[in-house]
């Protein structure tokens, strides 16, 4: 039997070897509606108004609609409740954050010849956080059936034992690495007496009924900084673009524990495990290119319409994942001293390549003179196009065809209304995204509501949003072997804060 390996070898290993997920591509291509905080009291119905920060980022032309010079800077606390279910256990663990998730700048150049009917020309710059990632997820609860054997299983089978039994950690490919840790930990065994065996047994003690806990915490940001030129026809016609820089910032700390009771063997040279920790950390970063078109056109004093295209985003990302195992196995004699397989090695694959779907948006607005405004958008945007690349590479192709047959074409609807008081405005909206997956049970829609103030002090304003999603998801543990995950009921508040300077 192998007790107490602990391999130190405190180096970084850069391998091609693939890691990514379905899951991964789905985080990198959602956006929350985030920004200024009148646009979020809207909930983000923005395509044919224009004349806010972060309504920019919706439609591109919605910077000539500005009448100044403008400053505006956004903080916000984002609280965030996951409850989560798991086999009738219920647990749920809150997350706060606070940041700055908007900065911007815009500058109005007015044409005043009167032939010519190009009148207003905007140039502009705003970052905007497109999605906050702080959260955390706790489940617990007894599985009947599946252990984490399982999941160890599903990457060694089919392994010959003497392509990962001596090898470095470094040197192995994903699924090797898998089978190595269960390996050393004495997870796993050989099924038979080959030489050199490729198939496998799980050593954790039969009978099922296994208690298992799984937290997975996670932190970073994406975010989007745009930079943005438009013009206005006779302030009747607006066409803009945005060229965008994104940025990645992603770390996720997993660790699952599991244990049982069940029957363990009375052989004094005989063993099986009952404990089992796996921790797991994986840090994503990188950075991408996207564009944006659009326009807005008035129908007339009261009515406008608007229609913006966002391109695919084009990333380029880097992983970064270390990963531990203590395994603790015992008979009816008592249990042996931990075996603690933790290489102290950072996996560092090579970069990859991500497209996220491009995005339509139409958009129509009636405002009702100085005394408010009603907005609608609707957006399309098809998750099935999500692409790893290399396309060539045949790990992305298998996933890529994978993401095709389950993700889906979806639609999103935000709608808001503003009421004006002399200088203070009222603000309400509502917010429906569907599913990014077609079984809508990995991840649910989203319903959104929204509510906010303003007050306009001159040469200053400043806005005052709540908002207010809620969502259902099944977070599996793992994506193969041990495939049970928790139902899980995520509710996010969200309070902002605008100040916006006249320049």
């Amino acid at each position: 039997m192998k007790k107490n390996l602990f391999l130190i070898i405190s180096v970084c290993s850069f391998g091609i070897a693939q890691s990514q997920e379905i899951s991964d591509a789905v985080r990198f291509s959602q956006e929350n509606i985030n920004g200024t905080a009148r646009f979020r009291a809207m909930s983000g119905a923005f395509g044919a108004l224009g004349g806010d920060f972060s309504s920019i980022n919706v439609n591109p032309a919605g910077s000539a609609i500005f009448a100044n010079n403008q400053m505006g800077i956004t903080i916000s606390n984002s609280t965030t409740k996951n409850k989560a279910s798991y086999f009738g256990s219920t647990n749920t663990e809150d997350d706060n954050s606070f940041d700055v998730n908007q900065a911007g700048l815009v500058f109005v150049f007015n044409n005043n010849r009167s032939n010519d009917g190009w009148n207003k020309f905007s140039l502009a710059i705003n970052y905007d956080n497109k999605n906050n990632f702080n959260n955390t997820i706790g489940a617990f609860g007894v599985n009947p059936t599946n252990s984490i054997g399982d999941y160890f299983l599903s990457y060694a089978n089919g392994i010959p034992l003497n392509s990962f039994k001596d090898a470095y950690y470094g040197n192995l490919d994903h699924a090797s690495q898998q089978a190595y840790l269960a390996f050393e930990a004495y997870i796993i065994d050989p099924a038979n007496n080959d030489p050199n065996p490729n198939e496998y047994i799980s050593n954790i003690a039969e009978g099922g009924n296994y208690y298992q806990e799984n937290t997975i915490i996670t932190n970073g940001y994406n975010g989007k900084l745009s930079f943005n030129a438009a013009a206005a026809c006779n302030d009747k016609f607006y066409i803009g673009i945005n060229l965008n820089s994104h940025f990645v910032d992603y770390t996720q700390s997993s660790v699952f524990y599991e244990d049982n009771d069940n029957p363990l063997p009375s052989d004094p040279d005989s063993y099986r495990v009952n404990k089992v920790q796996f921790n797991n950390d994986l840090y994503t970063y990188g950075s991408g290119f996207s564009f944006q078109l659009g326009i807005i056109g008035k129908i007339t004093p009261e009515a406008r319409i608007g229609l913006a295209y966002e391109s695919p985003t084009w990333y380029k990302l880097n992983d970064e994942l270390t990963q531990s195992v203590v395994a603790v196995s015992s008979n009816t004699s008592g249990s042996l001293d931990p075996d603690v397989i933790n290489p102290n090695i950072t996996n560092v694959y090579a970069p990859y390549k991500l497209q996220t779907p491009g995005k339509f948006t139409t958009s129509f607005a009636y405002i009702f003179g100085k005394t408010g405004l009603l907005s609608i958008d609707y957006s399309l945007k098809n998750y099935s196009k999500t692409k790893f690349k290399p396309e060539y590479d045949s790990y992305y192709q298998v996933l890529n065809n994978e993401m095709d047959k389950t993700l889906a074409n979806t639609s999103e609807v935000r709608v808001g209304g503003e009421y004006k008081i002399e200088r203070l405005s009222l603000r309400a909206g509502y917010h429906f995204q569907e599913s990014p997956y077609k079984n809508k049970n990995t991840i649910g829609d989203l319903h959104g509501y929204s509510a906010g103030l303003g007050y306009n002090f001159g040469g200053t304003k400043a806005d005052l949003s709540y908002a207010y999603a809620k969502r259902n998801s099944n977070q599996g543990f793992f994506s193969q072997g041990l495939t049970d995950g928790a139902a899980v009921n995520s509710i996010n508040n969200t309070v902002t804060l605008t100040l916006l300077f006249e320049l």
